[in-house]
């Protein structure tokens, strides 16, 4: 076998749950910081608990009442683009006088 090869073996090494239970073992690192331990895990607990270490469980929830709040039937997109429709009809000039002015005044503003 090669000499100092092996990393530095530790007798007493404290485990540290986030829940606050500790634990002493063996081990390569001086100090080891969980996030979930027998204590509070669910299957030894038999309590149901979201494990979220990465925000997974808040970004799905922040989804769901996205999905939630745009519920929209295809008849009703159909209802309001139709209405946007008519609505786009509605505001175009209806002689070619009112063009010439509309348009007269958006030159007047450019210029400005």
């Amino acid at each position: 076998m090669k000499a100092n090869i092996h990393p530095v073996w530790h007798e007493d090494v404290v485990v540290t749950c986030a829940c606050g239970n500790s634990f002493i073992t063996a081990g390569t690192l001086p100090k080891i910081e969980v996030e979930i331990c027998s204590n509070c895990h669910p299957f030894y607990t038999g309590q149901l608990k979201y494990i979220d270490t990465a925000g997974r469980v808040d970004a799905f929830m922040e989804r769901q009442k996205k999905v939630q709040v745009k519920i929209v039937s295809k008849t009703e997109k159909r209802q309001l683009k139709r209405e946007r429709k008519i609505q786009k009809e509605l505001e175009r000039p209806d002689t070619l006088e009112e063009l010439r002015t509309s348009s007269a005044k958006s030159k007047n503003k450019k210029t400005s």
